[in-house]
């Protein structure tokens, strides 16, 4: 890893606790919106459905909008709690809204950044909602430590898709063969930088079965990264 110049991260789930945030955010939202409903309950039927929809929406089958609406809305009817179309309307904007009120981040994430930053220069790739993801950056003290952003729906297209890592590239005026993608997602982070002949570190934060895969760098926790790049 020697020739490594510039490195790509991942946002949600790599370096910030997109999990703990929110359910912080869940926690708050709810109680604002007087939805007297047990939180723990909600948010173990809603985790799950939540993931389908992201999936749902790397793979351009829903739109934002209904990804937004229908991962709580679906969350009620699985628990049987009755509530209006008006009231989920308003807790996906103060979802959006609260989000970033609370910006835990991932074990380690500042030790491992300071220390690459002396060495590389680092960079962000997401598909996260850039109204969200710039306030998260500059809310958990993340966004001096990334000379560029690439955020997907400022290009129109997600991960995995080439054309979010080839901006990437281009606007980090980095190199292909110089450069690396660190990210949570095997399928948008590791086969979309592969797709372009980026390197990459796939940041088992799930804990899936990605160990099988050959020819994989797979890291356990973020102190990791420093012995392959440093």
């Amino acid at each position: 890893m020697n020739d490594i110049k510039d490195i790509f991260f991942d946002l949600d789930h790599t370096l910030w606790d997109f999990d703990k945030n929110s359910d912080l955010t869940f926690f708050k939202i709810l109680e604002i919106n007087r939805v007297k409903i047990d939180v723990d309950k909600f948010l173990y039927a809603y985790h799950p459905i939540n993931r389908k929809y992201w999936e749902m929406y790397r793979e351009n089958k829903v739109s934002k909008a209904d990804l937004r609406f229908y991962r709580l809305s679906d969350t009620f009817k699985k628990l049987n709690y009755e509530v209006s179309d008006n009231v989920i309307h308003k807790l996906s904007v103060d979802y959006i809204k609260h989000l970033s009120d609370f910006n835990n981040l991932i074990p380690n994430s500042l030790m491992v950044l300071d220390s690459l930053k002396l060495k590389y220069k680092m960079h962000i790739i997401t598909n996260g909602f850039k109204e969200v993801q710039k306030r998260k950056l500059i809310k958990s003290n993340l966004a001096n430590y990334f000379k560029t952003v690439t955020i997907s729906e400022d290009i129109g297209v997600k991960k995995p898709d080439k054309l979010i890592f080839d901006h990437a590239i281009k606007s980090a005026k980095a190199i292909i063969e110089n450069s690396i993608m660190i990210g949570d997602n095997y399928n948008a982070d590791i086969l979309g930088a592969n797709k372009i002949g980026m390197k990459a570190i796939y940041f088992n934060f799930h804990k899936t079965n990605e160990e099988n895969r050959e020819n994989v760098i797979i890291i356990e926790n973020l102190e990791e990264i420093l012995k392959i790049l440093t």
